[in-house]
């Protein structure tokens, strides 16, 4: 999910380009405001840290992108692509290692594993939003 800072930086087709370039495949993507409950419902596992309320009002301030990426190793390469949570600890070449400067601010949110990634997606998406599709590409990407 491309998180409002992202959004009111003009970064939301840089980001994006980002995971196709890697080769995966976008397959759900909306452009929505999200409310109080169901950002409390994401960041659920969160909700004992001191930060958690300014989370939430943070990623509750403006415009998200929600996405679902389909590929091989899409949780653990898409985590690589984000970089760390501190951006000043995120290697150059990663998203937030080029574009953010706090964790506060750090532009975007990625799950941490296929068990958060399929819990998430059931809030932000029904299954009808989802595109099943073939790329034509796909040979290039991947192997057998």
């Amino acid at each position: 999910m491309v998180k409002p800072d992202g959004v009111q930086r003009g970064l939301v087709g840089r980001l994006i380009a980002r995971f196709e370039d890697k080769g995966f495949k976008l397959v759900a993507m909306k452009y929505t405001w999200a409310s109080e409950c169901l950002l409390r419902n994401h960041y659920a596992e969160l909700a004992d840290k001191a930060f958690f309320a300014n989370l939430i009002e943070y990623v509750g301030s403006g415009p998200v992108v929600p996405m679902v990426w389909e590929g091989p190793g899409v949780v653990k390469m898409g985590r690589r692509l984000i970089g760390a949570t501190n951006p000043s600890e995120s290697a150059p070449g990663t998203i937030r290692g080029d574009f953010g400067l706090q964790s506060g601010r750090n532009l975007i949110h990625g799950s941490d594993s296929i068990v958060s990634a399929e819990r998430e997606i059931d809030l932000w998406f029904d299954a009808d939003e989802i595109v099943g599709w073939k790329s034509s590409l796909e040979n290039w990407f991947y192997e057998d």
